[in-house]
């Protein structure tokens, strides 16, 4: 096993299986995978069998069945593609058959979701809406990736809000998802933000006075960053988010540098250096206004939780949850976190329960 696909097994393992791959295969194809340059086929391979059995499903009239297998190929292609910036022609596709199982799912899922396209700056930024059952208008969680993670990895986290009565907008905004190919990752993301806004309290089906944001990793960043600036914004999660992304850029792993330089568009590493020093909450933390929660993995390799405990100490009024045990992400320790800060949105933006 090359230090590529260590690296991913060792920071990454335990966020594949809490966000939808099923445990056989990650155990199937990581037991064979030894060189990061089989990476991306070898998780396509994997996710292929979901999709054919969706297909079958969907030839069969078996819709709930179909809409699981298909949001299932997604994730798991998703993943092929996640950090896999060594090969962007393997990679794009991996991320366009990620893109296309989604949205075969979405009228098929419970509740079914829809495709959000959103004009900016000349070019588009992508979502996915859904919505509880019951009437309307629905207050609502925009769900906000971080530098690896896109819109077809959320199934499981929009679920516990789907379930608390909160509509989910999960979004690809600046070097993500559908939108990392002409939008590269940018500091400012109160701008994309109040997009991805009007974009919601232009419909009548949402709750314009209810609408709160959740964001992990780099989107742990993006998330108080964009509630910043967004004064509509009435509650702000941020997990395991960076208070100054290029703080710790020696210490994060090669994939990621490589990553964030690919995504960023930059030229060389030190030029996203530069950049990843500007994605910062510095001069911002006072207009970070509205209820927020700051959640942290004391074992964090990727972010220091030193960082979220700045951001909490600078927001006036926030809550801080430090969890011992807790990865990048804290993935690993799921019941610790999600539940709660389910419970919290919940109570922040008044959703029925």
């Amino acid at each position: 096993m090359d230090e590529y696909v260590a690296s991913a097994r060792s920071h990454w393992g335990p966020r594949f299986t809490a966000n939808g791959v099923p445990a056989a295969d990650f155990d199937r194809v990581m037991a064979d995978l030894e060189s990061w340059d089989d990476w991306c086929a070898a998780w396509s391979a994997a996710a292929k069998v979901h999709e054919d059995l969706g297909v079958e499903a969907l030839q069969q009239g078996r819709l709930r069945s179909a809409g699981a297998h298909m949001s299932t190929a997604a994730v798991v292609y998703h993943f092929a593609k996640f950090v896999y910036v060594r090969d962007m022609d393997q990679m794009r596709t991996a991320h366009q058959a990620a893109v296309r199982c989604l949205n075969t799912a979405l009228p098929h899922l419970d509740p079914p979701g829809e495709r959000v396209e959103i004009p900016f700056e000349g070019a588009t930024l992508f979502g996915v809406l859904r919505k509880p059952t019951g009437p309307g208008p629905h207050p609502a969680v925009i769900c906000v990736p971080g530098l690896d993670s896109t819109k077809e990895e959320f199934r499981a986290t929009e679920q516990l809000f789907l379930e608390r009565g909160l509509a989910t907008f999960s979004v690809d905004g600046p070097g993500q998802g559908e939108a990392e190919y002409e939008l590269p990752i940018r500091a400012d993301w109160e701008v994309p933000g109040r997009a991805f806004v009007d974009a919601l309290t232009a419909r009548d089906d949402i709750d314009a006075d209810g609408i709160g944001v959740w964001g992990v990793s780099l989107g742990g960043y993006y998330a108080p960053r964009f509630a910043s600036g967004a004064e509509r914004i009435k509650a702000c999660v941020s997990l395991c988010g960076p208070y100054t992304f290029g703080e710790n850029w020696d210490g994060l792993p090669a994939l990621t540098r490589e990553t964030f330089t690919v995504r960023s568009g930059s030229k060389n590493q030190a030029q996203a250096r530069e950049l990843a020093l500007t994605l910062t909450m510095t001069d911002r933390t006072s207009m970070l206004r509205c209820p927020t929660l700051v959640v942290a993995g004391k074992k964090d390799r990727l972010i220091p939780w030193q960082q979220a405990e700045r951001l909490h100490r600078e927001v006036p009024g926030s809550e801080f949850l430090l969890l011992p045990d807790g990865n990048h992400g804290c993935a690993n320790v799921l019941a610790a976190h999600r539940y709660r800060t389910a419970d919290w949105m919940a109570a922040q933006l008044k959703a029925s329960r």
